[in-house]
């Protein structure tokens, strides 16, 4: 398993010397918002720093602008929020959350790939795999961590943030990571309407895991990506989901299976769907 750069599993991370990682829980429930950080302080990984994916990785004031339900934090606040957790250029940084990497900790990933890092995994398995190897936890807050000076930039060019050059992709080149019943259409819980962007494929982040909450084998990953995407440039693909967060999860999943370069639409359905001119297919 690739350490510190994709995945990586409970044991290695335990044997990483606590001064050269740093370990970021990312525990959170759209529907309990604030259960993730409850959560953290009942129990963590030790030494691990908690991130709200509403507060430390996304800004929700900027909702208004359509840039979905989750838009992305400006680079000043994730300088400040890296900045309160001591974390350094080059830094070993492991993610996890519940899910499997599936909400939070993917997210996280990504805005770190999205300043240039690469020493940045997330937990196969998240917390659960680390209880499951009887591996040590720790209650309540971290140990305060000594600030560090943080400048960072975006990449612009590992996104997509022009909702008209959605409209402009490939077909075949849009990959949403939504459950197949509100791509199709047939239920909206969180959106103002069900369905897709015309001419995007869907792949369920979900079918990245197996029953454990493990992501796939390579080799699997890699042919049921294939499968989906058929003739299609892996570096041509972006992906969306309801609100960039669980789009970074197919992202991950595809730089895992070695199908490198995709991007991502971060303001995805949430915010495709804010102007109720731009087309909406189902089926």
């Amino acid at each position: 398993m690739s350490l510190l750069t994709t995945l990586t599993d409970a044991e290695s991370l335990a044997r990483l010397a606590p001064h050269n990682v740093l370990i970021i829980d990312c525990r959170f429930d759209l529907a309990d918002p604030a259960i993730g950080e409850r959560e953290y302080l009942d129990g963590h990984i030790p030494g691990a720093v908690y991130a709200s994916l509403d507060r430390d990785l996304s800004d929700l004031s900027r909702q208004a602008e359509g840039l979905g339900r989750h838009p992305l934090p400006l680079e000043s606040a994730l300088a400040q929020s890296l900045s309160r957790w001591g974390w350094q250029p080059g830094m070993h940084v492991v993610s996890y959350d519940t899910a499997g990497g599936a909400l939070a900790a993917a997210r996280l990933w990504w805005l770190l790939r999205l300043i240039g890092e690469k020493n940045v995994a997330v937990l196969n398995g998240g917390y659960k795999a680390w209880q499951a190897a009887g591996l040590p936890i720790e209650k309540g807050a971290a140990a305060e961590r000594r600030a560090s000076k943080v400048s960072l930039n975006f990449d612009d060019r590992l996104m997509l943030l022009d909702h008209a050059a959605v409209s402009d992709v490939a077909p075949g080149t849009l990959l949403d990571a939504r459950a197949a019943p509100r791509y199709r259409g047939e239920v909206e819980p969180l959106d103002r309407i069900g369905g897709h962007v015309p001419g995007a494929l869907n792949r369920p982040f979900g079918d990245n895991l197996n029953s454990d909450g493990r992501f796939k084998p390579v080799a699997q990953l890699r042919d049921e990506f294939l499968a989906v995407l058929g003739a299609t440039d892996p570096s041509s693909v972006v992906h969306m989901c309801g609100s960039g967060v669980t789009a970074c999860h197919n992202l991950l999943a595809m730089e895992h299976a070695g199908l490198h370069g995709s991007r991502l639409y971060p303001p995805s359905w949430s915010g495709w769907v804010s102007d109720p001119a731009r087309p909406v297919a189902k089926g």
